[in-house]
C-alpha cells in the first residue's frame, strides 16, 4: 500500500486497484470532501461485521433482506479514545429465532475486531530516502 498527500489536508491510500481517498474535517483545515482516517477505521468495524452477516445468511438461505446492522461507540473523554463499541443487529420479525445467536457469532469472527481485541499487530514506523542512490 502506497500513502500520497494529492493536495490539502487530503491522504490517499493506493491499495491494489483501489484509491482510498481522506480528508480532514473543515475544522481541522481541510474541505471535508472525504472520510476521515478514523471515520474509514470505524467503519470498517461495522462493515466487516456486516459481511460475516451477509455470509452467514447467504449460507444458510436466509433472507438479508431487512437485515441492519447500527453501530456506535461509547468514549473515554480524557483519552479520546473507545471504552466500547457496540454492534445491534436488527432483524425482521420474520427472521428465525432459532439463527438470532448464531447471527451474533458470525459477526464477532469479523478480523478487524479481532485483530483490535488481541492487540495486534505490533506497529513499526521506519524512515529511508526516496532517492535513487547510484
Amino acid at each position: 500500500m502506497e500513502i500520497v498527500f494529492p493536495g490539502g489536508k487530503r491522504v490517499d491510500a493506493l491499495y491494489g486497484d483501489f484509491t482510498i481517498r481522506t480528508d480532514q474535517c473543515v475544522r481541522g483545515g481541510g474541505e471535508g470532501s472525504e472520510p476521515e482516517p478514523f471515520d474509514l477505521f470505524f467503519a470498517s468495524l461495522g462493515t466487516c461485521a456486516g459481511i460475516y452477516v451477509l455470509s452467514f445468511c447467504q449460507h444458510h438461505d436466509l433472507p438479508a433482506e431487512g437485515i441492519t446492522l447500527y453501530q456506535n461507540a461509547e468514549w473515554d473523554t480524557e483519552t479520546r479514545m473507545f471504552q466500547k463499541l457496540k454492534i445491534d443487529i436488527r432483524v425482521p420479525a420474520t427472521f428465525p429465532q432459532k439463527y438470532h445467536n448464531a447471527l451474533v457469532r458470525s459477526a464477532e469472527q469479523c478480523t478487524v475486531k479481532k485483530h483490535i481485541a488481541k492487540g495486534l499487530p505490533e506497529f513499526e514506523v521506519t524512515i529511508s530516502s526516496s532517492e535513487v542512490i547510484r
